[in-house]
């Protein structure tokens, strides 16, 4: 397995999102601009797993200043469905704490969803505390 930083965006890195994030969202894949613009974003990075030459699967970090300090954040993390359980998820985990680190991040917050038991098991695995607190989404959409 390979992670690697996304630094341009490809056809298979558009085909890949089509493929890779209705497994986790409902939400529609991005396509070229938006992956482009989530590439040039100095405070996000996009990793993407290979396995056989294959991309099946990804993790957004993003850093950001508050009056508390550096944090970064996780967000969908998505492994192929047929790729699951090989530690694909685990190796991109590990790829974002070490960024986050190397950042100079206080800590990094991610969120999971009860029903993900593997995903909620390998975080805490990884060091992730769960914390107590209401979280809150205010739709604009």
């Amino acid at each position: 397995m390979i992670i690697e930083e996304v630094t341009r965006v490809t056809p298979e890195l558009v085909d890949a999102f089509a493929r890779l994030l209705p497994q986790l969202s409902s939400a529609p894949p991005p396509g070229e601009g938006e992956l482009g613009a989530i590439v040039a974003a100095p405070e996000s990075t996009l990793l993407v797993a290979r396995l056989d030459d294959v991309i099946v699967g990804s993790l957004t970090l993003t850093a950001y200043r508050i009056p508390t300090g550096l944090q970064c954040r996780i967000d969908d993390v998505v492994v192929d469905v047929a790729m699951r359980g090989r530690g694909i998820g685990e190796g991109l985990s590990r790829r974002a704490i070490t960024l986050a680190h190397a950042k100079g991040a206080r800590s990094i917050t991610l969120t999971s969803r009860p029903e993900r038991e593997a995903a909620n098991r390998l975080y805490q695995r990884l060091g992730f505390v769960r914390v107590e607190t209401n979280v809150y989404r205010y739709p604009l959409r």
